[in-house]
């Protein structure tokens, strides 16, 4: 920058990052006139702000130095992105180990205090709303165990205790994040003992994840209680065993519309899509525009670490989402404004890409089932063979059997969206279970089932993810 600078210009000042009031408050002014309940809301919305932020900044900084400064500021933002989100893999355990590598961001040490809570979700929202904490990560967001918030120059990692285990009787904990553990114990060890008896945990920088083998067993799901999750919204969990861990799919209801209480943030997983059910939302994904609205039957793939936010929804919004592995870190992202201003469809993401799939613009084709025909959704190609997902619907007036089906996936979830039919499996097709619109199925790869008395209404969602 300073080499594209005129004699004795000065460096022009950056532009500041939008405070976190100063992003909800254009929300809110965007969403002053909130739809009416079943409307979509206008494209765009309130947050689309950052155009007229920069006209403002290059109008004050003037000349070649604001020339110079965007030139090194994009420079420096595209160089992070390129360190960010790679991803080596080996195995572990039976399953596959992904880890993030380690890059000169990641030099820096970060302390921890871990502090005991009774219920995690409570203590988050008090440190949230009365001191005015910042959520960093959350694991896992159906069921939080462990989060990690930061206030007033403090980290502290909330850590779910054991049932009927006293929250006083635990010593403090600090928990010491650093790129190399061996730099402060001559012996390797993880841990050490303070004088007072305080310990501290010695942790890697850059923890990757495990993606456990699937433990692949026959799971039925009927409709069953939301329980509360992350950021307000409600999970019924559609296969209750996790397949060993392998994976989690999730019913997720928001009841009441309006501004979603999220936050710009990430996840650290191998697999992870959304299918809309019912209802609208408007999110926002890094370097894919302007924020958009997924209405019913629409999908998207989040690419494992693409930052992105829930703005707003309608009353009574559902949507599946299913994520490999079950257990995964959801990671808040307070430095990065969404949206970005960029378009890069080509982007690659750990080795996927975004993916968005709009129900109005599908081209039907046959289903290998007699009287059904299907639409691709565009994971397979966007997740580079990892997932696929497709939906598949009757035609034709009255009730059917189809065929006797089965998958030779590591797992499959089919969601039953609409209409009912009636599941047999097992060697003999000998067990039965009544599907209905909220029921699901996870067989295991070569069991074979059948789905018989199908109505002229049915219409399945059927995810699938590939062998490791």
């Amino acid at each position: 920058a300073q080499e594209h600078m005129p004699t004795g210009a000065a460096m022009a000042p950056q532009p500041r990052a939008l405070s976190a009031a100063a992003a909800i408050g254009f929300a809110c002014a965007g969403a002053s006139s909130q739809p009416s309940h079943g409307s979509a809301p206008k494209a765009g919305g309130g947050l689309a702000t950052g155009a007229s932020d920069r006209q403002r900044w290059w109008l004050a900084a003037g000349g070649a130095a604001a020339v110079a400064a965007t030139g090194a500021a994009s420079a420096g933002a595209l160089r992070k992105q390129r360190l960010r989100g790679r991803f080596r893999q080996r195995r572990c355990r039976g399953g596959l180990a992904i880890e993030e590598v380690a890059t000169r961001a990641d030099a820096e040490c970060s302390a921890q205090v871990v502090v005991a809570a009774q219920d995690v979700n409570e203590t988050v929202n008090f440190f949230q709303e009365k001191l005015g904490f910042k959520v960093i990560s959350i694991f896992p967001a159906d069921s939080p165990r462990v989060a990690v918030i930061r206030g007033h120059g403090t980290t502290l990692r909330l850590e779910r205790i054991q049932e009927g285990e006293n929250v006083g009787a635990r010593p403090g904990v600090l928990r010491l994040v650093c790129p190399e553990p061996r730099a402060f114990s001559e012996t390797g060890a993880g841990r050490l003992v303070a004088p007072n008896g305080m310990e501290v945990l010695l942790v890697p920088a850059s923890e990757g994840f495990c993606v456990p083998p699937c433990q692949a067993s026959p799971c039925v799901s009927s409709e069953a209680a939301f329980a509360p999750g992350r950021a307000g919204m409600g999970y019924r969990d559609l296969v209750p065993d996790r397949q060993g861990g392998f994976v989690i799919a999730s019913h997720i209801q928001i009841l009441q519309g309006g501004i979603v209480p999220d936050y710009v943030h990430y996840h650290k997983v191998r697999f992870q899509m959304i299918f809309c059910l019912r209802g609208w939302v408007r999110v926002v994904y890094e370097d894919q525009g302007e924020p958009f609205v997924l209405h019913a039957g629409d999908c998207v793939l989040q690419p494992p670490t693409m930052r992105h936010r829930v703005l707003e929804s309608s009353d009574g919004l559902e949507v599946v989402e299913v994520s490999c592995p079950a257990e995964h870190e959801t990671l808040a992202d307070h430095d990065l404004s969404l949206p970005t201003g960029l378009v890069r469809a080509d982007r690659q993401f750990g080795g996927q890409h975004f993916v968005r799939h709009e129900a109005a613009k599908a081209r039907w084709e046959p289903f290998g089932w007699p009287g059904f025909e299907r639409k691709d959704l565009g994971i397979r190609n966007a997740s580079a063979g990892v997932g696929s997902a497709c939906v598949a619907r009757r035609i034709g007036s009255g009730l059917c059997d189809a065929p006797v089906a089965s998958h030779e996936d590591d797992f499959q979830l089919v969601f039953v969206i609409a209409g009912q039919a009636e599941l047999a499996y097992g060697s003999m097709l000998e067990k039965k279970k009544e599907l209905s619109g909220g029921s699901s199925f996870a067989l295991p790869a070569s069991m074979e089932y059948c789905l018989r008395g199908c109505s002229a209404d049915l219409t399945l969602l059927l995810v699938g993810i590939a062998k490791q």
